[in-house]
């Protein structure tokens, strides 16, 4: 018999974790880099016995850290469980209305996911034939709030910060919601937007910039209306989410941002050094701002120099039938030793 009350929803697919301690695992965009000193001395320091408490309700050890390295106030911030967790609490808090919600078609594919999953009407509004977001798409429409990824993701590309203000501008009756997982890797942060606009809202992860894809914490920062609202669902499902060996290690890493600023900075050198050796292969890769790049192989179909790889113990990103990205990998920057172990693996193809 047939039950009732069953959700049906298409769900986001993650990309895929193989196990092979000899692969070169680039197709989830983690940090080519291990975690901090600071980050590992914590964890080895931590007192487990703390663990029969539970975790603190509003993490202020972690969000004092955040708010001094970002120069706002704690007020503005909120901390969870991975910005996945932020993101969909910014959907239920800011994403109400009976208006379409705007983000691009090809975006970070969570979006429609969480859209489907809390019934907010939305609509995908194209990219240019440059993969670029459109400006005056998001300006002078009616919507019920707007979910920009700056730098995008998977193009990779980075939208002019006085283009984003633009949006947020011209939108100031709804929430303009600015992912920006990838900003440490290029592009300029949207954080001096806050002094000026209430109704933006900031997504950040410790996934990507700070080698912590494994520990779970992302945040987000807003006007302290826009926190107290999201604060409130939160608490209404959720008030444990950041554990209490997560804000450690996610506090002991903000205390050593320069560790992570030098690394960063040597996965984009990595990044234009490998786009350029792609683009002497004949392959087209947009420009990234990020810790990948999204290619468009030459000579060879996207689908087979995805597989090829993979018989090479090589891993990266093919989104299949994907519409304009069938034709194109994602390639996430590892070391300069495994990029160069790329560009020789592809090499071979041609000669």
């Amino acid at each position: 018999m047939k039950m009732k009350g069953l959700r049906q929803i298409k769900p986001y697919v993650a990309g895929a974790q193989p196990q092979d301690k000899k692969m070169i695992k680039i197709n989830t965009n983690e940090n080519a880099f291990p975690p901090s000193p600071g980050v590992l001395q914590a964890l080895a320091s931590f007192d487990g016995q703390v663990l029969r408490r539970y975790s603190a309700l509003e993490n202020n050890a972690l969000r004092d850290k955040l708010a001094e390295n970002l120069g706002v106030n704690r007020d503005q911030i909120i901390v969870g469980n991975g910005s996945d967790d932020i993101l969909a609490l910014a959907f239920l808090s800011f994403l109400n209305s009976d208006d379409a919600v705007l983000f691009p078609d090809i975006t970070y594919g969570f979006y429609k996911v969480w859209a489907d999953l809390f019934r907010i009407p939305f609509e995908e509004v194209p990219l240019s034939d440059e993969f670029e977001i459109v400006t005056t798409d998001y300006i002078n429409s009616i919507n019920g709030g707007i979910v920009i990824a700056n730098p995008n993701a998977p193009t990779g590309i980075f939208k002019d910060l006085s283009e984003v203000e633009a949006i947020v501008a011209a939108n100031q009756d709804v929430v303009v919601i600015i992912d920006e997982a990838y900003i440490a890797f290029g592009g300029e942060s949207a954080l001096p937007l806050l002094e000026q606009y209430d109704n933006v809202f900031i997504t950040r992860t410790f996934s990507k910039d700070a080698a912590l894809a494994g520990l779970r914490v992302g945040y987000g920062i807003g006007s302290p209306k826009l926190i107290s609202v999201i604060n409130a669902v939160k608490n209404s499902y959720n008030p444990y989410s950041v554990d209490l060996i997560a804000e450690a290690l996610a506090t002991a890493a903000v205390e050593d941002y320069q560790y992570y600023e030098r690394v960063n900075a040597e996965i984009s050198e990595t990044r234009d050094w490998f786009s350029a050796e792609l683009r002497a292969l004949g392959f087209e890769v947009l420009p990234s701002a990020t810790n990948f790049v999204l290619t468009k192989p030459a000579g060879i179909a996207a689908e087979s120099l995805f597989e090829f790889l993979q018989s090479k113990q090589i891993y990266v990103r093919y989104f299949g039938d994907k519409g304009r990205l069938s034709d194109y990998l994602r390639i996430s920057i590892g070391t300069q030793d495994e990029m160069a172990k790329v560009i020789q693996v592809i090499g071979d193809l041609f000669v």
